[in-house]
C-alpha cells in the first residue's frame, strides 16, 4: 500500500496503482464515509479514465451514487461536493508526478479532509483486500454540467466586474486546466471582466508532450517567461496537471516567488476585511507578516500541507490562507485551494491599485529576499536536523518548531523541515534587504548538511 501517502493516494501505475486497488480504495471509501452519493472527477492522464471507471465500479457496488463530473480539476470535485451535497469526493488524479504515476485526492462531506482515523481506515481495508458484500441502488449520474455553477460561484467570489482591462498569457501545459478556463473566461466576460487571454498548451493531452505541467521547476518556467514578454502581457499564469495550483509571471516575465504571490493575497483580502485573519506556512514569512501588518490584519502560523491550512483557516475563522508552493485557500470557497482563484484576484488587485504586477512585488523583491527551497537527499533527516539546531539555534533569537526547525537571527531566518512524502530536507533562507546573507545563510545551512 505504497501509494498511500501522508493525506492523499500517488503511486506508481501497475506495481503501486493499479485499477483492482482503485476499486478497493473506493469501496473502502464508501464503506467508511458512509456516502450515499460521492463526486468523482478524473484529470487528463491516459490513465485516469480507466482508473475513475474502477473507483465509479468500487463505489457502486457498495450502493453509491456517482456524481461524475469527467474531465475536472481537484478545485471542481471540492466546489461540487459541497455544492450538490454529497457525502464525499475523489479525484483521480497525481497533479505533477511523472506520466508513470497516478493517484487520487479524497474528501468527506463538505469538501472536508478527511480525518486522520478514516483515512487509515481505508488503507486498512484496502490492504486487506476482502470485499465486502454488495449493496444494491448505485449508479453513476453524468453531472459535468455543475461546472457552470462553479464559474457563477468563482466569478461572483473574486468581483469579476472590476478585473481588466489586461492580457494575461495562461499556460495550461495541456493538463486539465483548458476547459474549465475557456468556461470561466466566458463567465466572467458576461459579468464584465475585462480579460484579454492568450492560451498555449491549451488542449488537454495525457502524454504531456512538452513536458509534465509543474512550473514549480524552475527549467519549467522559460517557455511562459518568453510568452509573456512576446505578448507583452499584463501577467503570465502557468498552471499545474489538476489546475489546484497556479504560479505566476510579471509583465517581464519573472517569476513571482511563492511567498509574494501569498502577500498579495492576504493584501487584496485585507483591503475589504480589515482585520482579517491570514494563515500562512512557516517556510518564508516576512514578506507575507509584512503585508498582514500593513493591511491591519491578524498572522497565524500553520504546518504546510493542506490538511493543516484547511483546519487552521475553519479554527480561527480566517478569510485567506497561503502556502509558498502555491497553493492558496479561501473562506468562500470552503476554505478549500484553488488555482483559478489567486489569478483572477491578482488580476484584480493590479486592475484596481493601477499598478503593474512587477510594480507591486519589486518591493518585496527588494525588501525580503530568499532562497527559494532547496532539497537535500539525506538518509538520517532526524541527525542532521538536530545537528543544524545543535550549532545554530543558541546563536538564534528565536527558535519556532510550528514546521520542522525555524530560527531568527534578526537579519536573516532559515527554515528546515522534512518532506510529508519524500526522504528530502527542505530548506528555506529569507533576509532583511539583503541577499548577501541569503546565500551566506544557505552555504552555511549547506556545510552542516553536508558535512
Amino acid at each position: 500500500m505504497s501509494a498511500f501517502k501522508t493525506y492523499d493516494i500517488r503511486g506508481r501505475l501497475g506495481t503501486d496503482l493499479t485499477e483492482t486497488i482503485a476499486l478497493r480504495i473506493a469501496r473502502a471509501f464508501a464503506t467508511v464515509t458512509g456516502a450515499e452519493a460521492v463526486v468523482l472527477a478524473r484529470d487528463c492522464r491516459e490513465s485516469s479514465p480507466a482508473l475513475a471507471d474502477a473507483v465509479a465500479a468500487g463505489l457502486k457496488a457498495q450502493g453509491v451514487r456517482v456524481l461524475d463530473l469527467g474531465l475536472a480539476g481537484t478545485e471542481e470535485m471540492y466546489f461540487a461536493t459541497a455544492h450538490l451535497g454529497a457525502g464525499g469526493g475523489i479525484c483521480v488524479t497525481a497533479s505533477h508526478n511523472p506520466r508513470e504515476y497516478n493517484g487520487m485526492k479524497l474528501v468527506g462531506r463538505g469538501a472536508v479532509p478527511l480525518p486522520d482515523a478514516d483515512f487509515a481506515r481505508i488503507r486498512a481495508l484496502t490492504e486487506a483486500g476482502t470485499d465486502p458484500d454488495t449493496v444494491p441502488g448505485g449508479g453513476r449520474e453524468d453531472r459535468s454540467a455543475v461546472r457552470a455553477d462553479y464559474v457563477s460561484h468563482v466569478a461572483g467570489l473574486v468581483g469579476a466586474a472590476g478585473i481588466g482591462p489586461l492580457r494575461l498569457v495562461m499556460n495550461a501545459g495541456n493538463g486539465a486546466a483548458g476547459p474549465t478556463l475557456d468556461a470561466l473566461a466566458e463567465g466572467l466576460a458576461a459579468r464584465g471582466a475585462q480579460l484579454d487571454l492568450v492560451r498555449m498548451l491549451h488542449a488537454p493531452d495525457g502524454t504531456f508532450p512538452n513536458g509534465i505541467p509543474n512550473p514549480l521547476v524552475p527549467e519549467n518556467r522559460p517557455v511562459t517567461a518568453e510568452a509573456v514578454r512576446n505578448a507583452r502581457a499584463d501577467i503570465g499564469v502557468a498552471f499545474d496537471g489538476d489546475f489546484d495550483r497556479c504560479f505566476l509571471f510579471d509583465g517581464e516575465g519573472t517569476f513571482v516567488d511563492g511567498e509574494h504571490v501569498v502577500a498579495l493575497l492576504a493584501a487584496a483580502h485585507l483591503a475589504s476585511e480589515p482585520g482579517a485573519t491570514i494563515i500562512h506556512d512557516p517556510r518564508v514569512i516576512w514578506a507575507v507578516e509584512d503585508a498582514v501588518r500593513k493591511g491591519g490584519g491578524r498572522p497565524v502560523l500553520a504546518p504546510t500541507g493542506h490538511i493543516f491550512l484547511k483546519a487552521a483557516m475553519r479554527r480561527e475563522g480566517a478569510v485567506y490562507g497561503g502556502e509558498m508552493s502555491a497553493h492558496h485557500y479561501f473562506r468562500g470557497f470552503m476554505a478549500c485551494d484553488s488555482g483559478m482563484i489567486p489569478w483572477l484576484l491578482v488580476a484584480r488587485l493590479v486592475s484596481q491599485s493601477g499598478r503593474s504586477l512587477t510594480d507591486l512585488v519589486g518591493a518585496m523583491r527588494r525588501d525580503f529576499p530568499s532562497s527559494g527551497e532547496i532539497n537535500f537527499r539525506v538518509t538520517d533527516l532526524p541527525a542532521i536536523m538536530q545537528r543544524v539546531a545543535a550549532e545554530l539555534a543558541p546563536l538564534a533569537h528565536s527558535t519556532d518548531r510550528t514546521d520542522g526547525l525555524s530560527l531568527d537571527f534578526a537579519a536573516w531566518r532559515l527554515n528546515l523541515r522534512a518532506s510529508n512524502t519524500e526522504p528530502l530536507l527542505r530548506l528555506n533562507v529569507e533576509a532583511r534587504g539583503d541577499a548577501g546573507l541569503v546565500a551566506e545563510g544557505v552555504a552555511r545551512v549547506r556545510a552542516l548538511i553536508e558535512g
